[in-house]
C-alpha cells in the first residue's frame, strides 16, 4: 500500500529556514563596473592590471541602512621600507562619486589596516584597491544589498 507523506509543521519550517539560509548567501559581485568607477580605478592603475589576492575587504552582504554601513579593509604585507601599502583605495560602484576614500599608508603603520563606515545610496559593489610600494596593485570586490526599512532596494 502506498501512503503520502503529510508535511509537518516542523519539517516545513525546516524547509522555509533552509530556503532562507540559500538566499541570504553573498552573491558574487558583478563583473562589469559602471563607468564612472572603472575611470577613476583606471587613473590609479595607470596601465597596471590589478591581481587578485592579499586584500581582505569586509562588508555586510545585507545592509539595513545604508547611511552608515561599515568597512574593513586590510592586505597581507610585511610593512617594511622594500615591501609595503602605499595605498588603499576604496570605490562604491553605484554611488553618484564612486571614490569613497583613500587610506595612505606608511611602513611605520606596522599593518595595511582601515575600519570606516560607508555611504551606500542602493545595492551595488564597494572596490579596495591596494597599491604596494613596488608598483604592484590588488583588488578586492564585495556586493552589498542595500535595504530600506527591511525591503530590498
Amino acid at each position: 500500500m502506498d501512503t503520502i507523506a503529510t508535511p509537518t509543521r516542523r519539517g516545513m519550517l525546516a524547509l522555509a529556514a533552509g530556503g532562507v539560509a540559500i538566499t541570504l548567501l553573498p552573491r558574487p559581485a558583478s563583473a562589469q563596473l559602471a563607468a564612472p568607477t572603472q575611470a577613476a580605478i583606471d587613473r590609479i592603475r595607470g596601465g597596471r592590471t590589478p591581481q587578485e589576492g592579499r586584500v581582505t575587504l569586509r562588508v555586510p552582504p545585507i545592509a539595513e541602512n545604508g547611511n552608515t554601513v561599515p568597512l574593513t579593509v586590510s592586505v597581507e604585507s610585511p610593512m617594511t621600507t622594500a615591501d609595503h601599502v602605499k595605498a588603499i583605495h576604496v570605490f562604491a560602484d553605484r554611488n553618484p562619486t564612486p571614490d569613497i576614500a583613500t587610506f595612505h599608508m606608511t611602513p611605520a603603520m606596522g599593518r595595511a589596516s582601515a575600519d570606516t563606515r560607508i555611504r551606500l545610496g542602493q545595492t551595488q559593489d564597494v572596490v579596495a584597491l591596494a597599491e604596494m610600494s613596488d608598483g604592484s596593485l590588488f583588488i578586492a570586490r564585495a556586493e552589498v544589498k542595500v535595504t530600506i526599512g527591511g525591503c530590498g532596494g
